[in-house]
């Protein structure tokens, strides 16, 4: 679930986007700053550093976040956790804004991770067969991996749909189970 100290923060700050008419831009630039920080370990053992100094703490993640063009709400939001010695819980707050914006916007978002880009009507398919799987709107983000073989991969929250692996897998328990395996 959710930590109580991101839905605090994220919970405030998304009234105020919603006053300000800010929603859709926090939602995206949460959305950016969350797939850097997934990506970059260096950030998160930056931010978890109880060695560095506050403000120095505070200036290089700021400088991270004006690189990816992050400014307004979510840019003071992390100055203030900053500000607070809270830069750790940076991941809590962003998976909180993520996941409180999602459900008052009752939309899903799908991220599609393809060899390559797919035309349109591909994700205009894949997007109606989510939504009737789901019974929720899905927002399709198109993603591509040229590593993927094979396969198209959708992520929803933390649902994954492998098409390439999960047929893999089911080849595997037909395997293990022919070898006299018990499963599950």
């Amino acid at each position: 679930g959710m930590s109580a100290l991101g839905r605090r923060y994220a919970g405030a700050r998304l009234e105020l986007s919603r006053e300000q008419g800010q929603t859709d831009r926090v939602v995206s630039d949460v959305t950016t700053l969350l797939e850097a920080w997934e990506a970059s370990e260096d950030l998160r053992t930056l931010v978890a550093n109880p060695v560095v100094p506050r403000p120095a703490l505070k200036s290089a993640v700021l400088a991270v976040i004006e690189r990816l063009g992050i400014t307004g709400l979510v840019r003071n939001t992390v100055a203030l956790l900053a500000d607070r010695g809270r830069l750790a819980h940076l991941g809590e707050v962003l998976q909180a804004f993520d996941a409180l914006s999602e459900g008052e916007r009752g939309r899903l978002r799908a991220e599609v991770t393809t060899p390559r880009a797919m035309p349109d009507s591909y994700y205009e398919q894949l997007r109606s067969k989510l939504q009737q799987i789901t019974g929720r709107e899905i927002v399709v983000v198109p993603r591509e991996d040229p590593s993927l073989i094979g396969g198209v991969v959708t992520r929803i929250g933390d649902r994954v749909f492998d098409g390439s692996l999960s047929n893999r897998l089911s080849e595997l328990r037909e395997t293990l189970l022919a070898n006299g395996a018990t499963l599950p």
